[in-house]
């Protein structure tokens, strides 16, 4: 991800969530957090989806993933997760986690046709 592309990503946050990211967030995960990385992924000329992620020592917590509403159910999301899971073994990252409300089925859905297990859940 590139300062360039906030201005998509930011579309699509707000699109996608009810307490999105403001860009001032996404450029501090860009410039100064030492464990965070963004990557998109691009459809055509504009980014289609992205994911951000935080790797600390051998652990993973992706932090952020969204796709265009216009764009969903072509997976896109997928793609983005599959190679973030990807570079993860390749890295020897032995936990990734990740929050997902529990009324968004449609992601539910994708993480545990991942591997992934609700281990916990906050309360509120």
């Amino acid at each position: 991800m590139r300062p360039l592309d906030l201005d998509d990503v930011l579309s699509i946050e707000r699109a996608s969530f009810s307490m999105p990211w403001s860009r001032g967030a996404f450029l501090y995960e860009m410039e100064q957090n030492q464990v965070a990385r963004c990557f998109v992924v691009r459809h055509g000329a504009r980014v289609a989806g992205y994911v951000c992620l935080w790797e600390v020592a051998d652990e993973l917590h992706i932090t952020n993933i969204a796709v265009h509403p216009d764009l969903r159910r072509r997976g896109i999301a997928r793609t983005l997760l599959g190679r973030v899971l990807a570079d993860a073994r390749q890295r020897a990252i032995r936990l990734v986690v990740l929050e997902v409300r529990p009324s968004n089925a449609e992601a539910l859905a994708l993480y545990e046709s991942f591997g992934f297990r609700v281990v916990g859940r906050r309360r509120g």
